[in-house]
């Protein structure tokens, strides 16, 4: 089948987005939908609906579908996180899925587990190993603090090229869309290091009001989470990342946006700036009444 004919094929089935409520899930399939592109939302409320831990809920998923992006909640590193890879990826085998595409981690040897399982699948895969999100600041785990005024993790001065999910969703649009991305490992991340420190200071320029990096020790990080009633996968993934991910091992700048895309990935500054100005980072409003 000539590469032409091949992305038709691909195309024109169902394109499943698990993850599709997520931070690169719910972007990638608006810009499936903007291309007219037919795909399907997997979620735990989606219709029909999915579950990771219920693999009941994968083939009404899996029906009719030719492509599919991978993500897996809350992260490729959990415990009994490759079983469940290696469980889905088989069926997505037997209902004749054509192309995959896995979010993966940097430095995680458990998500490169993972990698290697769809890799192995006999179908075309490509791999996204992403970066720490920039978004984690705006819609995720950390914005609370940025609007309290103090970044306060247990990172140290260790930097970290953060990258722009919605450079994540372009590259995983690519790969499920057109041809030329198969057997690729996509690690994309921003154009250059910040500490968690700069970061800080970037975002104190783009708001106009300090915000303050707190380094804390691991410790009494692990007591905040164990104390504020997260789930005890999230607790665990946050202790690992902080603990093991964030060594130094990722303190370098890869070219995957590029190469998957053909121009530069978005910059810190400027995912600032927007930010700011749609007041995602304004300060909580007993804080604001106060001043």
């Amino acid at each position: 089948m000539n590469r032409k004919l091949n992305q038709v094929a691909i195309t024109d089935g169902v394109t499943l987005v698990l993850g599709g409520t997520g931070k690169t899930g719910r972007r990638i399939a608006q810009r499936l939908q903007n291309r007219g592109i037919a795909m399907r939302i997997a979620s735990r409320r989606g219709n029909p609906g999915f579950d990771w831990s219920d693999k009941k809920t994968w083939d009404g998923a899996l029906t009719g579908v030719t492509a599919a992006y991978i993500s897996f909640a809350p992260d490729l590193a959990v415990p009994g996180a490759a079983e469940a890879i290696h469980s889905f990826v088989e069926r997505a085998v037997d209902h004749g899925v054509q192309r995959l595409v896995l979010l993966s981690g940097r430095g995680e040897e458990e998500a490169q587990r993972c990698e290697r399982i769809v890799r192995n699948s006999g179908i075309e895969s490509t791999i996204v190993r992403a970066s720490w999100f920039n978004q984690n600041f705006s819609e995720g785990e950390f914005l609370g603090m940025i609007q309290d005024g103090a970044i306060t993790l247990p990172a140290g001065n260790i930097p970290e090229p953060f990258v722009d999910v919605n450079d994540i969703a372009d590259v995983a649009v690519a790969a499920l869309t057109e041809d030329g991305h198969a057997g690729q490992v996509y690690e994309v991340t921003g154009p250059r290091l910040l500490t968690f420190a700069e970061l800080a200071e970037e975002i104190s320029r783009a708001i106009g009001r300090n915000v303050q990096y707190i380094q804390i020790p691991h410790e009494d990080f692990a007591a905040s989470i164990a104390n504020s009633g997260a789930p005890d996968d999230i607790a665990w993934l946050l202790n690992y990342l902080f603990s093991t991910v964030l060594d130094g091992r990722n303190a370098y700048v890869c070219d995957g946006v590029q190469k998957a895309l053909g121009r530069h990935p978005a910059d810190f500054t400027d995912f600032a700036r927007d930010m700011a100005g749609l007041g995602i980072w304004d300060a909580p409003a007993s804080e604001r009444e106060a001043a």
